[in-house]
């Protein structure tokens, strides 16, 4: 049975790129934010963040190809050049790019290889960049899918530490299983590019990597690793709050996420551009 479509809002639009159209949502105005999301999600997943900041900000999210209502074959590797597309069709010179978890390996590349359109970079539980080490077996989620029992791959993906709340709020709980019960698993169905390494060394913005107090102890080592390793880095642990971190903890995220911004964001060469959103 194929999974429910997420219900476009008013501000959601496409955008075609080689070989994808993606889904994308641009809202508020001022400093631009392009929030990346993680595997097995799309952009809804940012939408209380996307709610709070946008009052601030101007907030432009998308679902990567293959994820949500984008098309196309899921690709790591295309990633980079899906978050440029966006960025070039809304005419953002530069922005500040925030990415969760696999998300964050996009935001990084973009970094490096893109310097003059990355003023800074939120890695908010990114995984292991320096030793290649995954937290998700892929091989027992890829054979139920290949099988046809994708209602199982969501189910074990359901309840996987990743996705583990620590909220009360039902609302976090319903979004997180909507956004989880919409996952088409053509990631693992489709044949997979290798994505290629990354030198560290030339990210040169300000960076600022997060971890979940209660994310697994594997990817709270990975997210202190990648800071160290990073020139500019700071690392910053949101406390009581798991891997989905914006989640579970909005306010604490928030306190680890805005005063970085504001600081990055007070320079005279970070762009501020209009969405024609409100």
């Amino acid at each position: 049975m194929a999974p429910p479509s997420p219900q476009p809002g008013a501000a959601d639009t496409t955008l075609q790129v080689p070989g994808a159209r993606l889904r994308y949502r641009d809202t508020g105005n001022g400093p631009t934010l392009l929030l990346i999301h993680g595997w097995a999600l799309d952009l809804d997943i940012w939408e209380p963040a996307a709610r709070r900041w946008s009052e601030r900000f101007r907030v432009i999210r998308y679902d990567r190809r293959g994820f949500g209502l984008s098309t196309g074959e899921p690709s790591l590797a295309a990633d980079v050049a899906d978050a440029l597309g966006v960025l070039e069709r809304l005419k953002v010179p530069s922005a500040v790019i925030v990415g969760a978890s696999q998300g964050a390996r996009a935001a990084l590349r973009l970094a490096v290889g893109n310097p003059e359109r990355v003023a800074a970079l939120v890695l908010d539980g990114p995984s292991d960049e320096l030793s290649g080490a995954l937290d998700v077996s892929l091989d027992e989620y890829r054979a139920l899918a290949r099988s046809g029992r994708l209602t199982a791959v969501r189910a074990l993906w359901a309840a996987h530490p990743f996705t583990r709340l620590h909220t009360t709020d039902p609302a976090a709980h319903d979004l997180l299983a909507s956004c989880i019960e919409r996952y088409p698993g053509r990631d693992l169905t489709e044949p997979s590019v290798p994505l290629a390494g990354v030198d560290l060394a030339r990210c040169l913005c300000p960076v600022r990597v997060l971890s979940g107090a209660r994310d697994l102890e594997t990817r709270r080592r990975s997210s202190a690793a990648l800071a160290r390793a990073l020139p500019s880095a700071e690392l910053a642990l949101v406390p009581d709050a798991g891997h989905l971190a914006h989640l579970d903890r909005p306010d604490a995220y928030d306190a680890a996420v805005l005063p970085f911004l504001e600081r990055v964001l007070d320079r005279p060469d970070v762009a501020r551009t209009e969405s024609g959103h409100s």
